[in-house]
């Protein structure tokens, strides 16, 4: 599977139910705290073109939010 970086803020349950999800499918994530992390929160939303976290992007492709998540893995099958 491609590399999976995950967009976080640790007050943010839809970042906690994504990286709920990605490790109950057994996958690893790079996940990036932008809570405290200006550039960070920067590149994320340079990346996504969105403001709110959880960003996931599995390589370069952006997925989305936690609900795009879920999504792409019903695609996924």
């Amino acid at each position: 599977m491609t590399d999976i970086t995950l967009y976080t803020s640790v007050s943010c349950p839809y970042c906690h139910a994504a990286k709920a999800l990605l490790t109950q499918r057994g996958l690893n994530f790079t996940e990036i705290d932008v809570s405290t992390n200006d550039a960070a929160r920067a590149e994320a939303q340079a990346r996504s073109q969105r403001r709110t976290v959880p960003q996931i992007f599995a390589g370069e492709q952006h997925i989305g939010g936690f609900d795009d998540l879920q999504a792409w893995f019903a695609r996924q099958g």
